[in-house]
């Protein structure tokens, strides 16, 4: 088998995996991230980082630029767009290491959402 169709024959199964994979970890994540009582909080998180900031002195346009950079921290496009764009920056990687790298990103932004949750709770 030539080089080109082992490369083809590997796209095709790395495609395979993702057009199956892919929408259920975004469900999964959609419905942890984006459950009725974590939009409340978000919700309740982000009103009060604009209220913080009108109270420092911001204009409000200068606090809606950073509530709207502050928000799209947690949108699930962000998140993805960010582990795209940092594996984008490695040259050699295998599909393994690809794959464990989103897991681990993925991971870290879920578990940094659940700790801020936790501590809005206390």
């Amino acid at each position: 088998m030539s080089d080109d169709a082992r490369e083809l024959e590997q796209l095709k199964e790395v495609m395979s995996v993702i057009s199956v994979e892919i929408p259920k970890l975004l469900d999964a994540i959609s419905k942890t991230v984006y459950s009725p009582e974590n939009a409340q909080k978000l919700g309740e998180q982000t009103a009060a980082f604009y209220q913080k900031l009108k109270e420092a002195g911001m204009t409000e346009e200068q606090a809606f630029k950073l509530t709207q950079d502050y928000m799209e921290n947690f949108s699930l496009g962000n998140m993805i767009g960010t582990v795209i764009g940092s594996a984008s920056h490695k040259h050699d990687f295998d599909d393994d290491e690809m794959d464990e790298m989103i897991q681990k990103k993925i991971k870290k932004k879920m578990r940094e959402k659940l700790e801020e949750d936790e501590k809005d709770d206390v």
